[in-house]
């Protein structure tokens, strides 16, 4: 059971495509459309929801298990805003066939029914990646995926969330001796590449007011497993009275993943 008002649903998290729907009260999101439209569909109908019920598409960056979908989605569905800042959207040509009320470039704040959204910037290789804080009245849910390091606007994103999605990428063992050429392996690693298995459990120990629940997304295909970086993430919050009551889900690729069901 969830200890939180919000309702998180990954559609789908990985290396080959990420989509996340967020819920608290009577409205609900979608971060990323990096899946087919019709993987992104049947998700929100196993919800309970059709895409029209969306108050809008949330886009991180534009790399394309963020954005795979989201051509087809926005054509379908086009009384759902899409938002994203103005660099992302210069990277998508999608831009150019949507109607122009469709087509938001996202505050610093906005507010959709009882939701407050608040990117914040993250250090990836993208033009100006972004994760989430959504805000339901006092309560909070941080998005963060695609993150090289942690940096002190990730900090004040993340500090007292109630609920978040935090990327566990890559177990470094197991990257280091995998079939990645060195160059990529050392962007993986770098300051604008992703989080590992052990990185974001010490995050989350350093939070003071650290979150209850934590999905654990944006696995590796090659160089991860759910089970691996359930037991790593796990192992480093049980060494920290804060966050060893943390209830910790991992996201699958191919399989949806709630903090509810």
């Amino acid at each position: 059971m969830t200890l939180t008002n919000f309702e998180v649903d990954v559609l789908a998290s990985g290396s080959k495509g990420n989509s996340t729907l967020i819920r608290a009260g009577q409205t609900a999101i979608l971060i990323d459309a990096g899946i087919s439209c019709r993987r992104i569909v049947q998700g929100l109908k196993r919800c309970g929801l059709e895409p029209e019920d969306l108050s809008g598409v949330f886009l991180t960056h534009e790399h394309r298990d963020h954005v795979a979908g989201l051509d087809v989605f926005a054509r379908h569905y086009s009384s759902v805003p899409v938002f994203a800042n103005e660099r992302t959207w210069a990277q998508l040509p999608v831009r150019r066939q949507l109607p122009r009320p469709q087509v938001r470039v996202i505050p610093r704040s906005c507010t959709m029914g009882n939701l407050r959204i608040e990117p914040f910037r993250i250090p990836h290789d993208a033009v100006d990646p972004v994760g989430y804080a959504i805000f339901n009245g006092d309560e909070k849910c941080t998005y963060l995926t695609d993150c090289g390091i942690i940096t002190k606007a990730v900090e004040q994103a993340a500090e007292g969330a109630s609920v978040m999605v935090l990327e566990a990428n890559h177990d470094e063992s197991m990257l280091r001796n995998g079939p990645y050429p060195v160059a990529l392996q050392n962007r993986i690693l770098g300051r604008e590449g992703h989080l590992s298995n052990r990185t974001a459990g010490q995050f989350l120990t350093s939070l003071e007011d650290p979150p209850s629940e934590v999905i654990l997304a944006h696995l590796s295909e090659k160089n991860n497993t759910p089970d691996v970086a359930y037991r790593t993430v796990r192992e480093v919050l049980e060494d920290c009275p804060r966050t060893r009551e943390i209830q910790l889900y991992v996201a699958q690729q191919q399989e949806m993943v709630s903090n509810v069901r």
